[in-house]
């Protein structure tokens, strides 16, 4: 449980941590990536005995992990330093200046199915950005959880800046309610709204980053093999245990056959089993779920082409592919979070991005198909899409992560997820005295006057006295008038 002591520890490292800079802050999360990296044959240890990973699975959630702390890391400074910004001539003798300063204290509630990557996105962040961490991981990845805890004290050099809090979840609301200036939340739609009713009182923010029934969309000039591969990869990496993961495929008639042969004979050769390409459901409850929609899908005519509740060995799942399953069926109206691909026939690619649309969840997608897949993606209001790739922007760390609607709110990851633990202040040095101030009542006679023809005779003919604003940054200037191009940071760490 979360204590007045741990709290109080945590805000006095917190305040010592911002203190040293960004420099010394990025040394230290360089030495944490370096450390998971030599432990990583150890951590991957325990996470597939805690959550029954495949091994696969574990060592692409480490190396993804730790290159996005390294990012985080090594562009700390060049997001969230101070920089000047162009005012208005309004007031020329004001020079605007804009940094961020971190929240304190931010309480890190990590999910079950990523116990590496999903909390470390927000830790990482939030130490880069000079807070301090409560982190309390699933009670199903408690040792994950010490592992991340104990790697981070030995790159802190002892400081305790990410404190372990062990428990279920009485041990999460009391972290939500003990004082934390910030609270990073992962899990599902329903557990988000009951941590955003105990952080109301205290207005405490709420990163939540929720659920998903993200789709895939087919259309008729995509590579039908390459599509076939890369859905069947989307649907069932980490046994389907993904808030990304594709749990509904939408296919043109015109390819659909072909791809339903294609993902099927793919999937045939996929495995179920301790040393499988697909591992253990985690949670028993999460296999009631699994069953009830395959159920519920052949209940109302659906038809099985791979696995199905007969071939379910608990904890295993193996691939299992449905078709001709109605729209309002529950795997594709609900999250299954399970190794289960209903594959939806569309008319044409209009109709699949009007179902691709439905429900409450606007987590990713998938879209296959080259230049007419590049305008569907565009027409996807979901936080994250792939292009002919499948889960490709979670293993971009330079590209933000989240959803909205039911999916949550808040990033994760890139300069967003480092902005999110950090609060933008802003700031005025008045530079020079200026006979127009119409910030005193010594401001001249001829001010309001010029303030009255500037409104009538400019602004009210749509003119501007104005020009595009220009950021001063460590990296490349961005321009940031209306209509400019913005120039984009690579996507790499070093």
């Amino acid at each position: 449980m979360v204590g007045t002591v741990e709290l109080a520890r945590a805000r006095d490292v917190a305040a010592w941590w911002w203190r040293i800079g960004f420099d010394a802050r990025r040394d230290a999360l360089l030495r944490w990536a370096a450390i998971l990296g030599r432990r990583s044959p150890e951590i991957g240890a325990v996470m597939r005995a805690e959550g029954g990973k495949a091994d696969a699975d574990a060592t692409i959630e480490l190396i993804v992990a730790v290159e996005h702390l390294r990012w985080a890391a090594r562009h700390a400074r060049r997001v969230l330093r101070r920089r000047r910004v162009r005012g208005t001539w309004l007031a020329p003798e004001q020079r605007p200046e804009l940094d961020w300063l971190p929240y304190g204290v931010v309480g890190v509630i990590g999910p079950w199915n990523f116990p590496v990557l999903t909390p470390l996105a927000s830790i990482g962040s939030a130490l880069a950005a000079g807070n301090a961490v409560l982190f309390k991981p699933s009670e199903h990845a408690g040792e994950v959880g010490r592992l991340l805890t104990e790697t981070a004290t030995e790159a802190m050099r002892g400081a305790p800046l990410v404190q372990f809090v062990d428990g279920g979840p009485e041990a999460g609301a009391a972290l939500v309610t003990s004082g934390v200036d910030k609270v990073a939340f992962t899990g599902s739609t329903a557990t988000a709204a009951k941590v955003l009713a105990a952080a109301a009182p205290t207005l405490t923010p709420v990163l939540a980053e929720c659920g998903g029934k993200d789709p895939a969309i087919v259309a008729a000039g995509a590579d039908v093999e390459h599509a076939a591969a890369s859905v069947l990869w989307g649907a069932m990496f980490n046994a389907g245990q993904a808030c990304v993961g594709i749990e509904r495929a939408y296919v043109v008639d015109e390819v659909y056959d072909d791809f339903v042969r294609a993902i099927v004979a793919k999937a045939e050769g996929l495995t179920a089993a301790r040393n499988g390409e697909l591992g253990a459901i985690t949670v028993p409850a999460q296999l009631d779920v699994i069953t009830r929609h395959i159920a519920d899908a052949v209940g109302r005519g659906a038809r099985v082409l791979t696995g199905g509740l007969e071939a379910i060995t608990p904890p295993y799942v193996p691939p299992t592919i449905l078709v001709d399953v109605p729209d309002d069926a529950l795997v594709v109206t609900e999250e299954t979070f399970g190794p289960v691909l209903p594959i939806l026939r569309a008319a044409d690619l209009d109709d699949a991005v009007a179902r691709a649309e439905s429900g409450p969840y606007r987590l990713g997608a998938a879209v296959y198909g080259g230049r007419a897949a590049r305008a569907a993606a565009a027409r996807l209001t979901s936080g994250m899409v792939s292009v002919d790739s499948s889960l490709g922007f979670a293993g971009q760390p330079c590209l933000p992560f989240g959803g909205r609607g039911g999916s949550g709110f808040g990033r994760t990851h890139g300069e967003a997820g480092l902005r999110e633990f950090a609060v933008p202040r802003a700031t005025v040095v008045r530079r020079f005295r200026q006979p127009f101030d119409l910030t005193t009542y010594q401001r001249g006679r001829f001010a309001l006057p010029l303030a009255e023809w500037v409104l009538r005779r400019v602004y009210g003919r749509g003119g501007t006295l104005g020009f595009a604003r220009v950021s001063r940054t460590a990296g490349p200037v961005r321009v940031e008038g209306e209509g400019s191009a913005h120039l984009e940071e690579p996507c790499r760490s070093t």
